[in-house]
């Protein structure tokens, strides 16, 4: 399956920067064939809105009106970046596993649930069925996909993707603490008392993954090409005013 590139940012960005880049990376993905596995953070509490939402909706929610607010390339309900790690993967149409994009779930928070288990937190596991009646709900964390890890009930990790000719784009969100923004999601280390994941869980991790879709190399940076394409794509994460569908019936994608 060749080589996947796996990339963890220490240094917490913005959430235009963080969007760009996975976009960058999917960019990559099709124009290289190449497979990335990125983990980051987020430089202050961030709303990023569903491709299909609304972005102006958050405005609406007192705990949540005054955060900055980004658009994702995925779908889903709104995620509030605080206190967690985010991941991606871009994978090249060519790969296996983007024969079954479904699959990657799976697969990638199967890695989750087992490193977890390792860091001795073991009752982490696959929902396992839909949630009826919350699948609208606004923000992603109140949702319930068969897909998403919980622990204790509690959702963990959610998870969504972004297809484009052939390649997939996928991130996710592991929390780790709850937010002062969103009190009623715990983290992990909320429902897991006395447990501790250092930033040598996130390396093993992230190796984890990456070895999904072929033999992990850790690089420290994104190359040239990518960063090229992150300022011409950051603009765009400035603005809400693509994505969802607009009043003459397009995408403004």
């Amino acid at each position: 399956m060749g080589t996947c590139h796996v990339v963890i940012e220490t240094e917490p960005q913005s959430g235009v920067r963080n969007m760009a880049v996975d976009e960058a990376l999917l960019e990559a993905a099709l124009e290289r064939e190449e497979c990335t596995v990125r983990w980051y953070r987020w430089r202050t509490a961030t709303v990023s809105v569903g491709y299909f939402q609304d972005g102006r909706a958050a405005a609406a929610i007192p705990e949540l009106a005054a955060l900055p607010v980004v658009r994702r390339l995925t779908g889903g309900g709104a995620i509030l970046h605080h206190h967690e790690w985010t991941y991606s993967c871009a994978v090249p149409a060519e790969h296996p596993l983007a024969q079954t994009p479904l699959r990657i779930y799976e697969l990638v928070h199967g890695q989750i649930i087992a490193a977890l288990d390792e860091a001795g937190i073991h009752s982490a596991a696959l929902r396992g069925a839909a949630v009826s009646g919350q699948q609208e709900a606004f923000l992603c964390f109140a949702r319930g996909d068969p897909r998403d890890v919980v622990l204790k009930g509690n959702k963990i990790v959610g998870s969504a993707q972004r297809r484009r000719r052939g390649a997939v784009l996928q991130h996710g969100s592991l929390l780790l603490h709850r937010s002062e923004y969103a009190g009623q999601f715990p983290g992990v280390l909320d429902l897991a008392a006395g447990a501790a994941l250092d930033d040598g869980f996130i390396v093993g991790l992230a190796e984890s993954i990456g070895s999904l879709f072929g033999t992990p190399a850790i690089a420290r940076a994104h190359d040239r090409l990518v960063e090229d394409r992150v300022t011409r794509l950051e603009p765009r994460y400035q603005t809400l005013d693509w994505g969802r569908r607009v009043s003459n019936g397009d995408y403004g994608d």
